[in-house]
């Protein structure tokens, strides 16, 4: 992937308006719709489930970037994927059986991926990138508000992509978490394809500005 792209996370939209909250990412120049599950077991917080995805999918105009931080992931991938999931990532420790579960998601004809909270090693999981699509890299944990841009996940970006290079793996790089105009620049040179960013999009004075910023444009 040579352009960067930009998913903004509807969590930090207007949940009163969440159309507007999805609409507007379109009309702002964002490339994917990140939405976050929380099921109050794997994470404190609980979010939302597969109605708003489906109801999400029935007005976006963008792919839909579903990231499940959910207990045992694998009973529910096949829903997620047919309410409307463009690309479906998992934590591969809340998981039984990660492997299968990524096959499943590809079966099922969605890009699949893995999930690494800051404390979770590269190295452990690594093996499972032959069956991912994308690598979501946590730059504050998966589930928790107000956290601050852990910079030292930039190594694992590095140390990942790395390894992808090296094996020649499809796979794009995502990161998740404190991301913004001040800190993109930093985060695209270190490897990483895809941007996630809430409130550095929702709370800017011009979301399409931030928007080209944090890509690089």
């Amino acid at each position: 992937m040579t352009k960067r792209l930009v998913s903004p996370s509807i969590l930090a939209g207007d949940f009163v308006n969440m159309e507007r909250s999805v609409r507007s990412l379109k009309e702002w120049g964002a490339d994917l719709v990140h939405c976050d599950v929380m099921d109050g077991v794997y994470v404190k917080n609980i979010t939302f489930g597969m109605p708003m995805i489906k109801a999400i999918k029935g007005i976006a105009e963008l792919p839909l970037d579903v990231h499940l931080m959910i207990t045992e992931p694998e009973r529910y991938v096949e829903e997620f994927v047919k309410c409307g999931a463009d690309y479906l990532t998992f934590h591969p420790e809340a998981s039984k059986c990660p492997l299968e579960t990524l096959k499943k998601i590809r079966a099922l004809g969605c890009k699949a991926g893995i999930v690494l909270n800051p404390n979770i090693a590269f190295k452990d999981w690594a093996y499972l990138l032959e069956e991912c699509d994308m690598l979501l890299i946590m730059s504050v944990y998966a589930g928790l508000g107000g956290q601050k841009f852990i910079a030292e996940m930039l190594d694992k970006v590095k140390e990942a992509k790395e390894y992808i290079v090296k094996n020649n793996l499809p796979v794009v790089i995502e990161i998740d978490g404190g991301v913004g105009e001040a800190n993109a620049k930093e985060v695209r040179e270190a490897g990483v394809d895809i941007l996630v960013a809430g409130s550095a999009v929702y709370r800017s004075d011009d979301p399409a500005r931030t928007i080209n910023i944090i890509r690089g444009e």
